[in-house]
């Protein structure tokens, strides 16, 4: 326990006072255990989730209002087809799946239509939502590991104290109390972002799926008006 605190301590601690960011790297490697390589996994799984889930709502994404325009002028013109069309230029939007499943049952009836837009709605609606709760238990594992590893670095420091001798024991303290800190920090620094990344995702989901919701029911009145027309006619 004595030499696996003191062993580089005096170089650890040299670097510490002037080695800024890198140093606290190195002294968290080399002191901390088991717990920051498990923090670094807990950070490559975190940042692998925000990196598809950014990539994944851009694609699923649209603009929104230009679309819908383009759609609902070809409905009123009772273009259903070019509607389709645009839909269809679009295939990886969930707006637009749900616009299209609407328009290509039309000729069913009113009833048809919706139920179309609304089962297709709960098909996409999960595509935008995977994973990111994920996030938030992430960010809790990453707190608790780095306070698993202040509390280890803690008991070592302690420990080691006992058998060495007077000029050891304020490095050894010194070095213990390093770890510890430097664990606590990893960790939260960890949940941090992943609540920050959690926050920013999940607006962007709740403002993809209300999106979706509102122009649903736009596209819904714009075909019942369009089907009393033509009954009309």
């Amino acid at each position: 326990m004595l030499e696996g605190l003191v062993g580089t301590t005096p170089v650890v601690l040299a670097e510490a006072q002037g080695g800024g960011f890198l140093a606290a790297v190195q002294i968290l490697l080399t002191h901390g255990g088991v717990f920051p390589y498990l923090n670094i996994v807990s950070t490559a799984a975190a940042l692998a989730i925000i990196i598809e889930r950014t990539i994944a709502l851009q694609r699923y994404g649209i603009a929104s209002d230009k679309f819908m325009a383009d759609v609902l002028k070809s409905v009123r013109e009772g273009q259903i087809d070019r509607a389709v069309r645009v839909c269809s230029a679009a295939p990886n939007s969930i707006l637009a799946r749900v616009m299209k499943a609407g328009l290509t049952h039309y000729h069913k009836g009113e009833m048809v239509v919706d139920e179309m837009m609304e089962e297709e709605s709960l098909a996409v609606t999960p595509l935008v939502a995977a994973r990111i709760p994920m996030l938030f238990p992430l960010a809790n594992i990453a707190t608790l590991i780095g306070l698993v590893g202040t509390i280890s670095g803690l008991i070592k420091a302690f420990s080691a104290l006992a058998s060495a001798s007077p000029e050891q024991k304020s490095l050894i303290l010194a070095t213990g109390i390093s770890e510890a800190m430097y664990n606590t920090a990893f960790g939260l620094l960890i949940a941090v972002t992943c609540l920050i990344a959690q926050l920013l995702l999940a607006t962007k989901q709740k403002h993809m799926t209300e999106d979706l919701d509102v122009n649903s029911k736009r596209l819904s009145n714009v075909l019942k008006q369009l089907a009393t027309h033509e009954a009309q006619v």
